[in-house]
């Protein structure tokens, strides 16, 4: 007799890659692969430290050239633009643009975000912190880098609790940080 536990296992698995499937249809749309939306949405989430091609490339678990490929098409359709580092000339930062932003605002996502928000509240947190443990624990199985929110960083100093604080400063660079910033995704994020 088959565990239950062993069941929804298979269960989650089987909907996982369905919805993904769906989710991968639904990103072809306003002139857009998958790839680019998926790399899009990166850049609008990510904080200062983590727009580059390089931290890019390990968020999406994607070759340095398959990124560029996708980071060129974005530059030409005018969704992102490259900024060079004012003191290290060869470090570039990736900024996305107002039609960026407005593209964001059509997200194909957002649908599957819709239909999630129809669950009771406690059964969509579950499920979302059910999601997030798994991709954690995947991605420590595999080796790959853990992203995170910068405040729920190790390394994040404030004084006062994110994302209110004031003096706010990573820990790792010494650098200031914005409140802007402490919602954002993080390629240094740390549970330490």
């Amino acid at each position: 007799m088959p565990d239950q536990t062993d069941d929804n296992a298979q269960r989650i698995a089987c909907a996982l890659d369905r919805l993904s499937r769906v989710s991968r249809e639904m990103q072809f749309v306003d002139g857009l692969n998958p790839a680019q939306w998926e790399a899009l949405r990166y850049l609008a989430s990510a904080n200062k430290y983590s727009r580059t091609p390089g931290a890019l490339a390990e968020y999406l678990g994607a070759t340095k050239g398959t990124v560029s490929q996708t980071l060129i098409a974005l530059e030409s359709k005018g969704l992102i633009k490259r900024v060079r580092d004012t003191i290290d000339k060869r470090r570039v930062t990736l900024d996305v643009t107002e039609k960026g932003t407005a593209f964001i605002c059509r997200d194909p996502l957002k649908s599957i975000a819709k239909a999630a928000a129809a669950m009771t509240t406690g059964s969509c947190a579950d499920v979302a912190n059910g999601l997030e443990w798994l991709l954690r624990e995947i991605q420590f199985r595999k080796g790959n880098k853990k992203f995170g929110i910068c405040s729920t960083c190790g390394m994040y100093v404030g004084d006062a609790a994110p994302p209110c604080a004031e003096n706010q400063r990573c820990g790792l660079t010494g650098d200031p940080i914005t409140r802007d910033d402490t919602t954002r995704l993080c390629v240094n994020h740390s549970d330490d």
